[in-house]
């Protein structure tokens, strides 16, 4: 069970069921709560089907090894599965908790999550003019939906600068310790005895 969790999480557990099933909750959420926590809860399910497009088939992981790591296993399946379940899921539910039980500010942490990431996989494809795993639906889900989120949270909790820099500093903090994680994997292992030489998948 541990090992299909592990290596077929993105389908059924992010695209098939979860996310469709977190969606069906949006109408209680924005008559209930009201629109700006309705938005911090939005980023969870969003993000799931941006982990679909990014994860399934493992595309994402073989493409930081073989793009990044030069055919090192930088990311392995399991490391994977942990920076999605607890750099995103558990990010975002722990958002969206603290939005409603402690400060709504805390909130914006979610929408700059979303925001921050998709950068990540758009400006690449702007300085390489290729598609990375995960691009269309940050384009498309992501930085919308999470500006959006920043926007309202930002009006709905009267947020000041040092709550935006708390939300953004967490967003960044999250991604800076996969990038550390993959930097460490990298100066660990030997460079592969024989390395076939890629082409950047064009847009």
């Amino acid at each position: 069970m541990w090992t299909w969790l592990v290596r077929e999480w993105q389908w059924p557990a992010a695209v098939l069921f979860t996310a469709p099933f977190l969606l069906l909750f949006l109408p209680l959420w924005s008559a209930a709560p009201g629109l700006g926590l309705m938005l911090v809860y939005l980023q969870l399910p969003l993000y799931m089907l941006h982990q679909g497009e990014e994860h399934l088939g493992d595309r994402f992981r073989l493409f930081i090894n073989r793009e990044v790591a030069g055919g090192r296993e930088a990311l392995t399946p399991t490391a994977t599965f942990w920076i999605n379940a607890l750099g995103v899921w558990g990010v975002d539910l722990g958002a969206l908790y603290l939005a409603w039980g402690v400060r709504p500010a805390l909130g914006l942490i979610a929408g700059y999550l979303a925001v921050v990431n998709a950068l990540v996989h758009l400006v690449p494809v702007v300085v390489k003019r290729a598609y990375n795993p995960g691009v269309w639906t940050a384009l498309v889900l992501l930085l919308p939906f999470g500006g959006w989120c920043v926007h309202e949270v930002a009006l709905w909790a009267s947020a000041i600068w040092l709550d935006h820099l708390v939300g953004l500093g967490v967003a960044l903090g999250v991604h800076a310790l996969i990038v550390a994680h993959v930097l460490r994997r990298i100066r660990q292992m030997p460079m592969p005895a024989h390395v076939s030489p890629s082409e950047p998948i064009p847009l």
